[in-house]
């Protein structure tokens, strides 16, 4: 690493450019003056500069959005469990209703019996006149 700039030292500039130009690159720059490759130059860190900003706004918001969307799923999952214990308390209630059903059905069923053999015993027993 080295504290100096690239733009002012020659020898860390052409370093750095090597890992960047191509050899087309380098032959179109040969026949152009300082002055336009140094405004090519600033028009190359411009652009970049720029492309690394959209990148980081568009990181930024997607950041935002995976944020929101981890929120919603927290809620859904505490709205979720929510409904898991409501579910659990009204099959409770089923199970008791069904159970009271039960008993009651067979209370009916037993008078049902008695009062049909209650009927059959009138209706055998002679009829007095």
């Amino acid at each position: 690493m080295t504290n100096d700039f690239v733009m002012l030292d020659d020898a860390i500039a052409a370093s750095v450019a090597k890992g960047i130009v191509t050899p087309q690159d380098g032959k179109l720059l040969a026949n152009r003056t300082d002055a336009e490759s140094i405004n090519d130059s600033m028009a190359f860190s411009i652009q970049s500069a720029s492309s690394v900003s959209n990148m980081a706004r568009r990181l930024h918001v997607r950041g935002n959005e995976v944020q929101e969307l981890r929120t919603q799923v927290l809620i859904l999952q505490q709205r979720n469990r929510g409904l898991q214990q409501e579910n659990k308390e009204l099959k409770k209630l089923v199970d008791s209703y069904a159970n009271d059903l039960g008993k009651r059905y067979s209370e009916l069923e037993m008078n049902t019996n008695r009062l049909r053999e209650q009927h059959e015993s009138l209706t055998r027993s002679p009829k007095k006149s």
